[in-house]
């Protein structure tokens, strides 16, 4: 009973060892949908028919729970409740007349009761849980009020955080689902895959499938990544920053291109190339300070994804902390005029870019 790694859990399971209460959490959603499915394969198998119930943890019905976990199941050894995304910050969509710390307490004493029979799983896929990582340990806390949650359930069965996964893990799991489909990928490109869908492992799944049809056994190459993969705005708005960083204006227009800003995406796309000059401000002024990559992303909560903070050191490198103050206020007066008229957006985008570039560094 403890807070373990996917790993861990994972041995645990195949041992047979099957907690009362599970709480599972994480950037990575595919990877909590995953340790469920192990947990709840566990302990009903193939009996999910008659033994398995599924809540919505926006409405919770505290009476209901409690009949539900002292219920004995015929059809197999367990009976398994999973509630998805009960959220301690606020419970139900309508707070009005209660208190969420009163709604969580009371839930806290309906599993203080859990049976030997029953298996309660707490998984979260809908939501933030945010997190801030404990120096002394070097393992992420949770810093909101889920901590009451996450505790409970670490101190009475298993809790288990599922972070994004790194471009360098992801590129191994990439290599070997290429290999199984009768392909090749070096692990290079494979990381350039893993990069280019933020690690977002459902998005590298539907790229994967593509690529390996378009190849047909071939090794998948660069150019084919280059030709096939789905560019995502937070990408291609990197591409654009750096571009403004090396003063290089005829990527930097290419770059507004391949965003293809329109009406409909305007918002999307511009909070992409805003928060981008802001994550190399904070890189700025962290190496100003002398501070590195992975405590700085863990300093302004890049959970699970510090290889953004690692592009941004990179790419801020040559802008000065002034510069950059005055890009993020170039962009500043352009979300302005974009929220209060009906400007085009992408001539919007083009002249913020246009001052950025003459922006002396």
């Amino acid at each position: 009973m403890a807070v373990l790694s996917s790993k861990e859990l994972d041995v645990a399971l195949k041992k047979g060892e099957l907690n009362r209460i599970y709480y599972i959490f994480g950037a990575d959603t595919a990877g909590v949908a995953a340790v469920t499915r192990k947990i709840i394969m566990a302990a009903v198998g193939g009996s999910e028919e008659f033994a398995l119930t599924k809540l919505d943890g926006k409405k919770l019905d505290m009476s209901q729970l409690e009949e539900l976990i002292g219920q004995f199941n015929m059809m197999s050894e367990y009976n398994c409740i999973l509630i998805n995304d009960y959220n301690c910050e606020k419970p139900y969509d309508d707070m009005r007349g209660k208190s969420a710390d009163e709604v969580t307490k009371n839930l806290l004493a309906v599993l203080k009761n859990i049976p030997d029979q029953t298996v309660v799983i707490f998984n979260v896929t809908g939501f933030e849980v945010k997190v801030q990582t404990d120096y002394r340990t070097r393992k992420n806390v949770i810093k909101d009020k889920n901590k009451k949650l996450a505790d409970f359930a670490a101190k009475n069965g298993t809790t288990c955080e599922m972070p994004i996964k790194t471009p360098q893990e992801l590129a191994r799991i990439i290599t070997n689902k290429t290999a199984a489909r009768g392909g090749a990928i070096s692990l290079d490109n494979a990381r350039e895959l893993a990069e280019r869908c933020l690690c977002d492992e459902l998005v590298i799944e539907n790229e994967l499938d593509k690529l390996c049809a378009y190849a047909n056994g071939r090794e998948i190459t660069a150019d084919m990544l280059s030709m096939m993969v789905y560019e995502r705005s937070d990408t291609t708005a990197y591409v654009l920053a750096k571009a403004v960083a090396t003063m290089n204006a005829k990527e930097a227009f290419e770059a507004i291109d391949r965003l293809n800003i329109g009406s409909d995406n305007r918002v999307i796309v511009f909070h992409a190339v805003y928060s981008t000059f802001v994550d190399m401000y904070r890189a700025a002024c962290a190496r100003k300070n002398g501070i590195g990559i992975d405590q700085a992303a863990a300093d302004f909560g890049y959970y699970g994804r510090s290889f953004i903070m690692k592009n941004a050191f990179n790419y801020s490198s040559g802008m000065s902390i002034e510069r950059l103050r005055k890009c993020i206020s170039i962009l500043r007066d352009t979300a302005v005029r974009m929220n209060s008229t009906a400007c085009d957006p992408r001539f919007e985008i083009e002249q913020a870019v246009t001052r950025m570039l003459k922006v002396s560094r």
